[in-house]
């Protein structure tokens, strides 16, 4: 039986399992986004996270433990240098995994897992409206409708009052 047994082993032995994320992990670091199957970026995820947390505070201990899970000084360079940078505000979720659909030769769930922080689309649409200073929001009708001196006022409903109509044709 396997209560409480919350790891995906990925049809793996340890020693491979940890090669394997390993080795996704480095390629993540390096390349901002990968592509693999769903079991392995959700079993990529909960390897890569804590690492990345460990990179925010830039240490030689946490540089040490996280060379210990990787094993390759440019993607230590790369972790510690531009990827801490970027998510030192972030409180968590560094990553994000989309579903791709099913890979054509052996019909896997294929997804993509990339770095949250370095993805150019979602970026642009938060920072021009920042920049802009516009916020979107549907209740703001109302704001304009109460500055307007000219306008009825509308109770909750939607309608006007028929007394202030009147004040507001004299």
């Amino acid at each position: 039986m396997r209560h409480g047994d919350k790891i995906n082993n990925l049809g793996r032995t340890a020693s491979h399992r940890r090669a394997l994320l390993s080795n996704l992990a480095i390629q993540l670091i390096t390349h901002k986004k990968i592509v693999t199957t769903l079991a392995k970026a959700k079993s990529l995820r909960t390897y890569v996270e804590p690492l990345i947390t460990k990179a925010k505070d830039n240490t030689t201990h946490q540089r040490r433990v996280v060379f210990s899970y990787l094993q390759d000084k440019d993607a230590i360079t790369e972790l510690f240098s531009t990827v801490a940078t970027k998510v030192a505000g972030r409180p968590g979720g560094y990553t994000r995994i989309i579903k791709l659909g099913a890979r054509v030769g052996d019909n896997a769930e294929t997804a993509l897992i990339e770095l949250v922080d370095f993805n150019e689309i979602y970026g642009k649409g938060k920072g021009e409206a920042e920049a802009t200073g516009k916020r979107t929001r549907r209740a703001g009708s109302r704001k304009k409708a109460a500055t307007d001196p000219a306008a009825p006022a509308k109770d909750a409903a939607g309608t006007t009052d028929a007394k202030e109509e009147s004040k507001a044709a004299e």
